[in-house]
């Protein structure tokens, strides 16, 4: 069975919707490096391995939502 390709007014909700979940997202990331530094620079190192893995995390479903996106255009 195909499936039919977005209408235009459909993928313009799609890509509002992506947007404002990256905007998140990227104020998530600023938001971590912000509290990571204080940490690191009131002395507590141990901060630095899982902020690092959560915001690979979060370049990780960016990347993805930018791959959907693509492949959202293909069609």
């Amino acid at each position: 069975m195909s499936r039919r390709a977005f209408s235009r007014s459909q993928k313009t909700t799609i890509m509002y919707g992506i947007l404002s979940i990256v905007v998140i997202i990227v104020i998530l990331q600023l938001w971590l490096v912000t509290a990571t530094m204080n940490a690191f620079l009131g002395g507590r190192d141990m901060v630095i391995i899982p902020a690092g893995i959560a915001s690979t995390i979060c370049f990780l479903l960016n990347a993805g939502l930018l791959w959907y996106v693509y492949a959202m255009e293909r069609r």
